[in-house]
């Protein structure tokens, strides 16, 4: 067959990159159920879902009208959505933004990336901004897009970001995603899932990095033909370049040759470097930047060729404590560095005429050869102080908390179990533990399973009938703040409680500041919502104070935001072991 034209034949050749993907892909965060709410709340959340959109990008029409509040409305021209979530899964709408100014939004988030988010905070801060809405008043469609993406950039959320993908068609900031995507997996040195991602590269997407990379992946997949003609078209667009027309003639065979200079312009010419010059080597330096460091990691191309090169040696540690280098990588380091016996057997007094690095080498080895629990946590412990003496326990912390478990807290010698505990680096569930239910406490009794089970309502009323006449009977109980949360909610959720339980009463003395009761009374949830993440900052809802917790669940209860309360109880009421 005689093509009629070079751009049908290239059309024809490269259709299998232009597929989109339709699938939706969520991803749940929250490990507690959401619980059935009262009567009020239902038909809320039925109207919220009505309004919402939990598909692809959704463009409403120009004669859609949208209610933000009472008295009020805005009317829309053709105006996408963006994001990932439903949010009538988090108890928002649409408008989830609508009454918020963009100056609100821009500051608040500005002081959220000064903080180290909790788990918890992170979770709810996701929720929040991924939920397909409207822009707030004043932003315009491409900022409130950016916010998101450049959220799951810093954030380093490959998942999140293919899950945004794979659901928003166009969006302006859609080839930085991708690259980010794409650079990741060259970073890793999975090159084959890289290309992969490669789908999302459409033919509306302009961006000479991008397609560069496509043309790699032809290459990669042996797919030569096709990879020339793409080529062939990027220099005609003068979007190509000499270093890079280079590499590609040379992997497709063109030439038999290529230049031995390394590019370090970005990370797809260093990998091209990498791939195409025999015995490979390169010093990467401070000015390095991080995703070639990942790549060198991945691809084990650091080595200490010279274990007497002590600046090589720190050189590497300082990269390792600032996170650009494998941790372990030091480890490995370490135990290559000889010591004769002599200096191993007395290597307690011996360390101390010794560099720095060659010190913590010495105890490290030291700890591999001991053969008692005492032993190796007493040189674990005095390898702790010799990172500490340089700054450097970055590198040591997870290290010696994975040691510590391994070895078991429990098989330690008394004096150094509590130390070896605090060093521990345990995960969430670690951490909180299986809920352990005290009905002499309210807001540790069994009415919780409400919240953390997800206990059937009428159950949970026996329980509750049964749990305040004892409390009541009790005349020296003290109802907490945190027990007054509890009620909030359940008060909200429909239950009833004894007539001669005061609620009113007891909350006075426990105000809720002024500027967030405003927030709840002018109906913006989502910023409310962040405003919570704020407070809660770089804590587990569990470590803040009672008044807190109460105010936030009594906000969280005036907004009907149900999903993210139970979240924020369930950690901050059970008692936990």
């Amino acid at each position: 067959m005689k093509l009629k034209s070079f751009n049908y034949f290239l059309g024809l050749s490269i259709i299998f990159f232009n597929s989109l993907l339709f699938s939706e892909e969520k991803v749940d965060i929250w490990k507690n159920n959401k619980e059935t709410v009262n009567e009020t709340t239902q038909i809320d959340e039925k109207r919220t879902q009505e309004t919402s959109n939990p598909s692809l990008s959704t463009r409403i029409k120009a004669t859609d009208k949208i209610q933000i509040q009472e008295g009020s409305s805005i009317q829309l021209e053709e105006q996408k959505v963006y994001g990932i979530y439903d949010p009538a899964n988090y108890d928002f709408n649409l408008n989830m933004w609508s009454t918020t100014k963009a100056t609100d939004l821009r500051s608040s988030l500005k002081r959220l990336n000064k903080i180290e988010l909790s788990k918890s905070s992170s979770e709810i801060l996701e929720a929040i901004l991924l939920s397909f809405s409207y822009p707030p008043q004043g932003m315009t469609e491409k900022e409130f897009v950016d916010l998101k993406i450049n959220w799951l950039i810093e954030n380093d959320r490959l998942d999140l970001i293919e899950s945004f993908l794979k659901q928003n068609d166009q969006f302006e900031s859609k080839s930085k995603a991708v690259e980010y995507l794409v650079n990741k997996n060259i970073a890793s040195g999975n090159i084959k899932e890289g290309c992969e991602k490669a789908r999302f590269i459409d033919a509306k997407i302009k961006d000479a990095y991008l397609e560069k990379f496509k043309i790699y992946c032809l290459v990669f997949n042996d797919k030569k033909p096709e990879a020339q003609l793409l080529l062939n078209l990027l220099r005609e667009q003068k979007q190509s370049n000499n270093f890079y027309d280079d590499k590609i003639n040379f992997l497709l065979g063109v030439t038999d040759k290529t230049t031995n200079k390394i590019n370090e312009e970005n990370l797809l010419n260093f990998y091209l470097s990498a791939v195409t010059i025999v015995n490979f080597k390169y010093e990467p330096t401070k000015k390095t930047k991080p995703e070639i460091w990942t790549y060198l990691n991945a691809a084990n191309l650091i080595k200490l060729e010279d274990a007497s090169d002590k600046d090589k040696l720190k050189e590497l540690e300082i990269a390792a404590n600032n996170n650009q280098l494998d941790k372990n990588k030091i480890f490995e380091i370490y135990r290559q560095i000889p010591f004769n016996l002599n200096t191993l057997i007395n290597a307690k007094n011996n360390y101390k005429t010794l560099n720095e690095s060659d010190a913590r080498a010495l105890i490290y080895q030291k700890y591999l050869l001991s053969d008692s629990v005492e032993t190796k946590i007493e040189f674990l412990f005095l390898l702790e102080e010799l990172f500490k003496k340089n700054n450097f326990t970055n590198i040591y912390s997870k290290f010696l908390s994975d040691r510590i478990e391994e070895i078991g807290v429990q098989n330690l010698p008394k004096e150094y179990q509590e130390p070896a505990l605090a060093r521990i680096k345990s995960d969430e569930e670690l951490l909180l533990g299986k809920v352990k239910y005290n009905d002499k406490i309210l807001h540790q009794s069994k009415i919780l399973k409400y919240i953390v089970e997800g206990e059937k309502q009428s159950k949970v009323q026996k329980d509750i009938d049964k749990i305040f006449k004892k409390i009541t009977r009790n005349k020296k109980y003290f109802i907490s703040a945190k027990d007054l949360a509890l009620v909030d909610a359940l008060i909200t959720d429909g239950f009833s409680l004894p007539p001669n339980f005061k609620y009113s009463e007891l909350i006075k003395e426990l105000d809720v500041p002024k500027n967030l009761l405003q927030l709840a009374e002018n109906n913006q949830k989502a910023f409310l919502a962040l405003k919570i993440v704020e407070i809660i900052g770089e804590d587990e809802p569990y470590q803040l104070d009672s008044e807190t917790i109460f105010f936030l669940i009594n906000l969280l209860n005036k907004t009907n935001l149900v999903t993210i309360r139970n979240k924020v109880l369930n950690s901050a009421l059970p008692k936990r072991i």
